[in-house]
């Protein structure tokens, strides 16, 4: 499955843009603040309804502009192709697959898996619980829709819950009937968080092994209430205390990864490049879960991965994603030097694209990509 054309109309600093694309490499080069980054975003976009990016909806408009879209053409595993369109105006969005407006957002994740490796994928490491729990969240709606209706259940239920606690005259009664709903859709999330994070460790710590040669070992830590106690008894118990706070305070919503080197926090004890290593590992366990799952190769967005990477690493990484598990595959990069270097090396189809100021142009296309369309 590939994507093999994308028009753009007002999307960030994009106002205009047609590509067509390789079914395996595509380098954009271009320095910074000139497109690369919003042209992976789109592409991320088609797939997941949505931004990588935390920002409002209305930003992804072209400044100055009160509308964008987004325009895919996919040809799928069996040779078929697909059309999806995203069309934001204001605060209305639509979305359309094979020019059937989608009704539910969440039918749409999975249909056209990706896996994008950023720059702000730093926010794993530094920022607080809630980026994890996103990435989970991320990484799991596109391989499970069951995951994803009792994640939206439990949130709604406790949007509710918390509610109710915020009534002067609480009405304990409705709070339980609350508490049992939420049970099940907790124990589901939970239990799937716990796979996932058994199986990321796994293929994470083989990943950062061949990355480091072996210098450090890393390891990630699952921290769950539902570790103590099922959902309905912790609410239960903290009936109470939750009255006098006014909000819930357990449940899996404050679920957290703890990531470790050699039994010490990363975040405080590993460095810049040993972090990026991490991350790179992370990503590329992510990558073969789904794999696994899809039984083909998700689209894989690089965005600017060499960056703090010494020369045996991206050396690692270059051979890793020319390989036959891997399939279409987005790298940016300032140093058009080094991306025309990467697409020498690769022996597969393979196309350059520049930007300036989100005005793109094909500057190279291999003999192979020629050949593979």
């Amino acid at each position: 499955m590939y994507l093999r054309k994308i028009t753009l109309q007002n999307f960030k600093n994009i106002r205009d843009a047609h590509l067509e694309f390789s079914p395996r490499i595509n380098c954009v080069s271009g320095s910074n603040g000139e497109g690369k980054t919003n042209l992976l975003d789109a592409v991320y976009y088609l797939s997941m309804t949505k931004s990588y990016f935390r920002a409002p909806e209305q930003f992804s408009c072209t400044m100055g502009e009160s509308q964008m879209v987004i325009n895919g053409e996919y040809v799928k595993n069996d040779g078929t192709e697909a059309m999806v369109a995203v069309q934001l105006a204001g605060e209305q969005k639509t979305f359309k697959s094979d020019h059937k407006v989608c009704t539910k957002l969440s039918e749409h994740i999975g249909r056209f898996p990706i896996v994008m490796i950023s720059p702000s994928d730093t926010s794993l490491i530094n920022d607080s619980a809630e980026s994890r729990r996103r990435f989970m969240n991320m990484l799991l709606s596109q391989t499970d829709r069951e995951y994803l209706r009792a994640v939206q259940s439990y949130n709604k239920l406790l949007q509710y819950r918390n509610k109710l606690l915020k009534e002067e005259n609480v009405n304990a009664e409705l709070v339980d009937t609350i508490s049992f709903k939420m049970s099940p859709f907790a124990q589901y999330v939970y239990e799937k968080r716990a796979e996932l994070i058994e199986g990321l460790t796994a293929t994470a710590k083989e990943y950062y092994r061949m990355m480091s040669d072996g210098k450090e070992e890393i390891s990630m830590l699952y921290r769950s209430d539902l570790q103590k106690n099922n959902m309905y008894d912790l609410l239960t118990g903290s009936l109470h205390r939750d009255m006098l706070l006014r909000y819930t305070g357990c449940g899996v919503q404050r679920d957290e990864i703890e990531f470790m080197m050699n039994g010490y926090p990363i975040r405080e004890y590993g460095s810049q490049g040993q972090q990026k290593t991490f991350l790179l590992a992370l990503k590329l366990a992510q990558f073969d879960i789904m794999r696994r799952w899809y039984g083909s190769a998700p689209i894989l967005l690089l965005d600017d991965v060499f960056d703090k990477l010494d020369a045996s690493r991206v050396e690692f990484l270059l051979k890793l994603v020319s390989g036959e598990d891997f399939g279409q595959i987005f790298i940016t990069d300032c140093n058009s030097v080094r991306l025309e270097s990467i697409i020498g090396r690769m022996d597969v189809p393979s196309m350059m694209i520049g930007v300036t100021a989100g005005v793109f142009s094909v500057e190279m296309v291999s003999k192979k990509a020629e050949d593979g369309e």
